[in-house]
Order: C-alpha cells, then sequence, then structure tokens
C-alpha cells in the first residue's frame, strides 16, 4: 500500500488548525548551557504547554481532523501518559469520547492527569504493545477512530508546528535537539526546519534502555526493541513493525542519535531545575542532559526542545536532591 507523503505545507496548515487550542511556548536563552557549550543555546519550553508536554499539538489537530461521523464514534489511543494526556484535553474539548490504553510501566501521576480530563484509561499488558492490542480490538469491535502517539499524518504535522516556531524565534539556527521516541516530533520538526533551512542539523536524543527508533535505524528496518524503566519513561514503547512514516523520516530527515544513559538522564533534570528553574521530566531534559554530557557539541546557535514537565513530584525531589535513583534495580 502506498503512504501519501507528509508535506510542510501539511504542518503550516496544522499550524492554523490548532491556533488558539495550544499554547506558543516561549523560547530563551539559557546562559548556563550557552556558556558551557561555547555556542548560543536556547530552551523551546514546551514543557509550560496546557497539559505540560508537546503531544497536545498533535493529538488536537487530529482530533479536529476528524469527520462528524468519526467524531461521534469516538477516539482511541496508546500512550506512555503525555500523548494520553495531550489526546484526552483534545477530545473533551471536542466534545468527543476518549479511551487511552497504557501499560503497567506508565507511572500512577500520568495515570491519573488522564482520568483528571475525563478520558477513560484501560491499563494493559507490560508494554505499549500490549495495550495496542486493546486499541485494536476497540478499533474492530466498536468502530471508534484510532489516534496513534506519533505514527499519523495529523499527529506529525501537528508536531512539527514547534519547528516553525523555533526558526521565527531563533532566525540564525544551526542546530536543534529533540527527544527522540518514536519519531513523530523529530519528524515533523524535521520537515518543518529542513523544508526552509536544510542546512541546519537535526540531532534525536535519547535512552539506552530500550531506544526503539535508535536500534531500528542501526538494523535498517522498524525492530522490536525490549522496554525497560527509565527516567525517560515518555521515550518509551516500539515504533511499529509496519511503521508507516516515521521510520522512514527520520531516516531521511534526522543528521545524528544519541543516547544517554540514566546518570547522565538525571543530571539533565537537576540541571533544569537548579539552572533553569524549571521542572523537567526525564524525557524531556535529555536534550540539556546530553550538552551536559559532551555528546553534542554544537557548531552554532542551537535549541534545545524541553518536551515535557509531568514527572512524578516525589521521584523529581528524590532526584534534585541528588539521590541515586535506578528504576530497574527499583522494579526487580
Amino acid at each position: 500500500m502506498s503512504v501519501e507523503p507528509i508535506t510542510a505545507a501539511d504542518i503550516a496548515a496544522a499550524r492554523q488548525r490548532i491556533r488558539g487550542e495550544v499554547l506558543r511556548t516561549p523560547t530563551m536563552p539559557s546562559p548556563s548551557l550557552s556558556e558551557r557549550a561555547g555556542q548560543p543555546i536556547h530552551l523551546k519550553m514546551e514543557q509550560r504547554q496546557i497539559t505540560g508536554s508537546f503531544k497536545l499539538r498533535g493529538a488536537t489537530n487530529a482530533i479536529l481532523s476528524l469527520s462528524d461521523d468519526e467524531r461521534g464514534r469516538g477516539v482511541v489511543g496508546v500512550s506512555t501518559g503525555n500523548h494520553g494526556r495531550g489526546l484526552a484535553h483534545a477530545a473533551s474539548r471536542a466534545g468527543v469520547r476518549a479511551i487511552i490504553c497504557m501499560s503497567a510501566l506508565v507511572p500512577e501521576n500520568k495515570v491519573a492527569a488522564i482520568r483528571d480530563l475525563g478520558a477513560e484509561v484501560r491499563i494493559v499488558g507490560k508494554s505499549q504493545d500490549d495495550a495496542q492490542e486493546e486499541v485494536e480490538r476497540l478499533v474492530g469491535e466498536e468502530g471508534m477512530t484510532m489516534i496513534p502517539p506519533f505514527d499519523h499524518p495529523a499527529v506529525i504535522a501537528g508536531q512539527g508546528t514547534l519547528g516553525l516556531e523555533m526558526l521565527e524565534d531563533v532566525p540564525d539556527l544551526a542546530e536543534v535537539l529533540v527527544p527522540l521516541s518514536g519519531g513523530g516530533l523529530i519528524a515533523g520538526i524535521a520537515l518543518a526546519i529542513k523544508a526552509q533551512r536544510p542546512q541546519v542539523r537535526v540531532t534525536g536524543i535519547s535512552m539506552e534502555r530500550g531506544a526503539a527508533m535508535a536500534v531500528s535505524l542501526e538494523a535498517g528496518r522498524p525492530t522490536l526493541t525490549p522496554e525497560r524503566p527509565t527516567l525517560a519513561d515518555s521515550l518509551g514503547g516500539g515504533i511499529g513493525l509496519d511503521n508507516r512514516h516515521t521510520f522512514a523520516m527520520v531516516r531521511d530527515l534526522v543528521d545524528a542519535v544519541v543516547t544517554l544513559d540514566e546518570g547522565e538522564i538525571a543530571e539533565g533534570i537537576r540541571h533544569g531545575y537548579w539552572r533553569e528553574q524549571e521542572v523537567v521530566e526525564g524525557g524531556g531534559a535529555v536534550g540539556m542532559a546530553a550538552l551536559i554530557a559532551g555528546k553534542v557539541r554544537p557548531g552554532g546557535p542551537t535549541v534545545v526542545l524541553v518536551s515535557g514537565r509531568n514527572i512524578d513530584m516525589k521521584l523529581h525531589h528524590r532526584l534534585i536532591s541528588s539521590e541515586d535513583v535506578d528504576l530497574e534495580e527499583a522494579a526487580a
């Protein structure tokens, strides 16, 4: 089956569609990271988005792109937390029923937040693949419309609106650092940026524990990757063996991929709090962490996407208090 390409025009249309439904978050200079990197470093503060993460953009664009019939039958999605929160918020705003399926690995604070937004939550199995089976059952038996967290044209286009804002806020942009999971975020941003400034370097940042896209890129095809407990829990989950969009887009548009260990991610969270005075979840802190660890050395003005703040605050307190936290050992 042929797949229609996602275009820069789709991202421009998404920006108009979601205007007024999502925040245009600020891009702020980071003096501490600029001094460390020897280049101007700016933080795109998407953790200040209404639902605490970038996922609201793609979810809102997808919901507002539905037909009346699709709205009437409701939507369902699988999530590690942030997509579910964005989808629940967007569905509530549009008066659409939403069911969010998640694995037992999703932190309870994210589950509770989705319930609070009015969506029905179903906890299924111990991986996103397990939760996806329930999504597919609801689509097949109840006729609901699936809105996946990343591999969906409207979702990718919605996330790509961040790239347009980055270009406007930093006209001499040389590089962007973007958290990498299923690839919807970085695919949209890379497309938006490279359509206007193909010389801008796009680097994806992931964790060593279960970096599905990084493993798949190395293998040359979508590949199953075991999920493991990680401070960057929002970057967990596979990319799907039948991936239709994001694998090819990341392969073709992203210049480099970097992975971080748990200690490096923890340092990113601590930096966000003590130096930037922001609460940032592990998956949102990986760009800052990569700079601090010296795993990315920018060659010019750089935007670091801080993608989310939805961390369990007890865990956050332990981390900023310099406690060593190993979630894998705790789960054993």
